[in-house]
């Protein structure tokens, strides 16, 4: 018998997974991000110093990075936040100390208001926020193109990790030459490495 699966393009791959998103429970999204840490811990990544996370969107139901913030304290790990530049497609990081103040943008993301700035050149691994992701390591964002301008930045050794509560697609119909792919990605089942 022949195995027929049809590719998604990104735009039906954000329909299906924010739909398969808001189908899980608070509950759901606390002990999935809770499995997504611990396959973290197992990671070979922990000679490596500075960490970039990103802040969840809670409406959107994305991953509490909550439990990833505190395995990197916990590893005495620098940990780097970033601020959005709407006007640029493009972020500024800071480093996250006892003192760092939040606010709310327009799109219900908690950005620290300023601090330290840390340049591009010095983050060592990317936690990145995605929607969809197949085995190739492509992933599908919101479509904004932030992550795909920072990571376009970063140094070509810069380990990029991506975080998803689904597994991988076999394959992305629309992936574009410059669209940056992961190395990792850790859903609350598997590590996948690419």
């Amino acid at each position: 018998m022949i195995n027929y699966f049809y590719i998604m393009t990104k735009k039906e791959l954000r329909i299906k997974y924010k739909q398969l998103r808001n189908l899980l429970s608070n509950n759901d999204v606390e002990e999935m991000s809770l499995e997504i840490a611990n396959q973290l811990v197992k990671m070979p990544i922990w000679d490596e110093k500075y960490f970039h996370v990103f802040l969840p969107i809670v409406e959107k139901k994305e991953i509490d990075t909550e439990f990833i913030l505190h395995v990197l304290a916990g590893k005495d790990k620098e940990i780097v936040v970033s601020k959005s530049n709407f006007d640029c497609i493009g972020m500024t990081h800071f480093l996250l100390t006892d003192s760092t103040k939040f606010e709310k943008n327009q799109y219900g993301i908690s950005e620290p208001v300023d601090g330290l700035e840390v340049p591009v050149a010095k983050i060592d691994v990317v936690f990145v926020p995605l929607v969809a992701f197949d085995i190739k390591g492509n992933r599908v964002g919101y479509g904004k193109g932030f992550y795909d301008v920072f990571l376009s930045e970063c140094r070509p050794d810069t380990l990029k990790i991506g975080l998803s509560f689904f597994e991988a697609e076999e394959a992305i119909e629309d992936v574009f030459e410059k669209d940056v792919t992961l190395d990792f990605c850790i859903t609350p089942n598997r590590i996948y490495e690419f």
